[in-house]
């Protein structure tokens, strides 16, 4: 798939969350990569070998005091991992869907259980 209608299945994924939470997702960047990268990886304690379909970075809702003056929080979707387990374009975007919400999950402070169940609502 060419990389902006990956980047506009993203897009269409954030336009689909709910405004109260979107509300609540100040200051955070949501970008496409590839693949994760080395220090991503690294940071993970991950094998390149692992499929990595989306990661959130920062500091989630529920372990916030102040926060002012501060880098984003970021949300990555990883473009080729996604496209090696979807076998159709329709398996694409659901699994964009999918991992923008897991992602957006985790920024509100859940883990990884609680993010797959918001992934899969």
């Amino acid at each position: 798939m060419e990389r902006d209608a990956f980047e506009k299945l993203v897009a269409e994924a954030m336009d689909e969350i709910p405004p109260e939470f979107l509300a609540q997702l100040k200051n955070v960047a949501v970008v496409v990569e590839d693949e994760p990268s080395e220090e991503q990886l690294k940071k993970l304690k991950l094998r390149r070998d692992l499929t990595l379909l989306g990661l959130y970075e920062g500091v989630p809702l529920t372990r916030r005091g102040e926060y002012t003056m501060t880098l984003p929080d970021k949300i990555t979707i990883f473009k080729n991992s996604i496209e090696l387990v979807a076998q159709t374009a329709e398996e694409i975007k659901k699994i964009v869907k999918d991992t923008v919400r897991h992602e957006i999950a985790h920024h509100f402070g859940s883990d990884e259980r609680g993010a797959s169940k918001a992934a899969k609502k």
